[in-house]
């Protein structure tokens, strides 16, 4: 049974993208989600940690939202410490549910308990809906819902699943300002053999460079000289001196693609650090795929055999 970390307490949307995960098949060996021994943790910091510690298999962490971005916590943990890589994702639909005691009414609402990257996501509708009341700091979507279930709080921006295991009721559900907001979760675990190569995949990895001119586009000519497409390049400080950086890549593609593989291999000689942090399925298509190599080798060999292409009638 295998032990996965999440960003807790029960009934935030990270349970819920790990719930789903389990009943989709996307865990390493299979397994449903009653298979799973579930390890809440109180950061995404503490959830990584508990895989290095050895305390969890693995850990389901949110990586980025299409409203706030990066999930920077995650994205710190996964560049520093002992190395720990990503296996798969998942992208969940956020909508909240404003949780309540049983028979209480909008007008009843004097204060709202909201954790801040969530309170962002609903303030226009709070100002519309709820403008009198005063939001109380949570410290997770599942937390607003136990303050209310403990009275610390007469509403709170939460999810259906926390709502419903402290017996909530429902003032509104589906609440977002923006309809198209979504996040990333991913599985970290120890460094292992990355999934099999589907097609549909991501590969990232994180960069050192040099402080010389111009270190920063030649890891980026690596890419762009292949047809590889870049989906993301954030960097981030490295906290050992001012106006140092790190840089987050993503890229469509898996190591097991030739493009990808000498893209890595080029990384490798031109950077001081090259981190990777895994290739794995997205379940659908990210961007265009890297070209096949095989045909240029193949053209190669056959030089290097003293052949020629049939019909090679020259320029």
């Amino acid at each position: 049974m295998p032990r996965i970390a999440y960003l807790g307490p029960e009934g935030t949307f990270t349970e819920a993208a790990l719930i789903r995960m389990a009943g989709e098949g996307m865990l390493p060996g299979g397994g449903a989600f009653s298979d799973v021994d579930p390890l809440p943790t109180d950061s995404t910091t503490a959830a990584v940690a508990a895989v290095r510690s050895g305390d969890a298999d693995y850990a389901c962490v949110p990586i980025e939202n299409s409203i706030e971005g990066s999930v920077l916590p995650t994205l710190d943990s996964l560049a520093t410490g002992p190395e720990v890589q990503i296996f798969t994702e998942l992208t969940l639909d956020v909508a909240f549910t404003i949780a309540v005691r049983p028979n209480t009414a909008a007008g009843d609402v004097r204060t709202v308990a909201a954790f801040p990257v969530a309170s962002a996501q609903v303030r226009n509708w709070l100002a519309a809906n709820l403008p009198s009341a005063r939001l109380i700091p949570a410290i997770s979507n599942a937390a607003a819902a136990s303050d209310v279930a403990e009275g610390r709080a007469d509403a709170g921006v939460s999810t259906a699943l926390a709502a419903e295991r402290y017996g909530l009721e429902a003032l509104a559900s589906g609440v977002v300002d923006e309809p198209n907001a979504r996040t990333r979760f991913v599985l970290v675990g120890q460094p292992a053999p990355p999934p099999p190569s589907t097609g549909a995949d991501r590969t990232s990895v994180v960069l050192r460079l040099d402080n010389v001119p111009g270190a920063l586009v030649s890891a980026l000519t690596e890419f762009a000289i292949r047809d590889i497409d870049l989906t993301r390049i954030e960097s981030r400080p490295t906290r050992r001196e001012l106006g140092t950086y790190i840089f987050f890549l993503d890229c469509v593609g898996h190591i097991d693609d030739d493009a990808v593989a000498e893209a890595l291999k080029a990384l490798h000689r031109r950077c001081a650090d090259v981190r990777y942090l895994g290739s794995w399925p997205t379940g659908s298509a990210v961007g265009a795929l890297p070209p096949n190599l095989d045909e240029p080798s193949q053209w190669l060999a056959m030089l290097r055999d003293g052949k020629r292409p049939q019909g090679a009638d020259g320029p």
